[in-house]
């Protein structure tokens, strides 16, 4: 079938969940969601046909089993069939509701009617086949820590998201009061995702540039560092682009990385060091962290 994508449902104990969401992120998954199932929790998450062979699903449920042995946990559930494009979307969006992040934020899919009376910043979002909803501890973390940042002084701020995904922290930052926000993505559908949500939002698109690409692109495009950078990925992509972060910055600038397990915090952490970066804040949240960091 043309454009098949495998629809895996994991029925698991809430412990799991974010070790869950972990695992499936690496494993390539795209558009997760989770609902409460009595006392358990399951889990939906959607992978192209053309990226998972039927023994990569096998060994994903593998993995997922000797976690939970590893924590003294009961194995979850995991099954999988093939659905249809269309099918993915529809699954996709029965499963996502709007969402308050932080003191400020309201996440909000864009096939729902917008809320006319919020005090909130309605972020509206149907981000596709890109990562970035709202519902992942991370990308919390990340939304959190920018009402922080640019509770001080947003005026001509000029920023940069590393791995932008759905747009949601781009948007985010461009709704605070952002000057300009350079977004890069290295996959062409979250780029393409990131560009139709920050229209979606009504953006000036003068403020977002959204290109494909990695830091080096973001090095290319702009003319001076800038004021601060985020970067929602995996621990071991961030170790690998901490060496480069000093050509985006300049003395007083920031930095907010997440997408990294408690137990991986410390070599991150030792990285940062070994270039020149001070870890001013570690957030948690569930099994994840989040670094706010300056220059040293």
């Amino acid at each position: 079938m043309a454009n098949s994508w495998w629809e895996i449902k994991i029925l698991c104990d809430p412990t799991l969940e974010d070790l869950i969401y972990w695992r499936l992120e690496k494993f390539g998954c795209r558009g997760m969601a989770s609902e409460i199932k009595g006392k358990s929790r399951l889990i939906r998450a959607y992978i192209p046909q053309i990226s998972a062979e039927l023994l990569d699903l096998a060994a994903l449920s593998l993995w997922l089993r000797q976690d939970a042995l590893t924590l003294e946990l009961s194995p979850p559930v995991m099954k999988w069939h093939l659905i249809d494009e269309e099918d993915w979307a529809s699954s996709w969006k029965q499963h996502w509701q709007p969402q308050e992040i932080g003191d400020r934020f309201l996440i909000y899919p864009a096939w729902l009617h917008p809320p006319q009376d919020s005090e909130r910043i309605v972020v509206r979002l149907d981000p596709g086949a890109a990562f970035g909803t709202g519902t992942h501890p991370t990308t919390q973390l990340c939304l959190e820590s920018l009402e922080m940042r640019f509770s001080f002084n947003a005026k001509n701020t000029v920023v940069a998201d590393i791995g932008c995904g759905s747009g949601i922290l781009a948007i985010a930052s461009a709704l605070l009061g952002a000057q300009k926000v350079y977004a890069v993505d290295i996959d062409p559908l979250a780029v393409r995702a990131a560009i139709n949500n920050s229209h979606l939002n009504q953006i000036d698109p003068d403020i977002i540039a959204v290109e494909q690409g990695s830091i080096e692109r973001v090095i290319d495009l702009i003319d001076e560092p800038v004021d601060g950078f985020f970067c929602n990925i995996l621990a071991e992509v961030i170790v690998d682009l901490i060496p480069q972060m000093n050509d985006l910055a300049k003395p007083d600038t920031w930095g907010i990385l997440s997408g990294v397990l408690l137990e991986q915090a410390k070599p991150v952490a030792d990285t940062l060091e070994e270039h020149g970066w001070v870890v001013a804040t570690l957030w948690k949240r569930k099994e994840w962290c989040c670094f706010n960091i300056r220059r040293s």
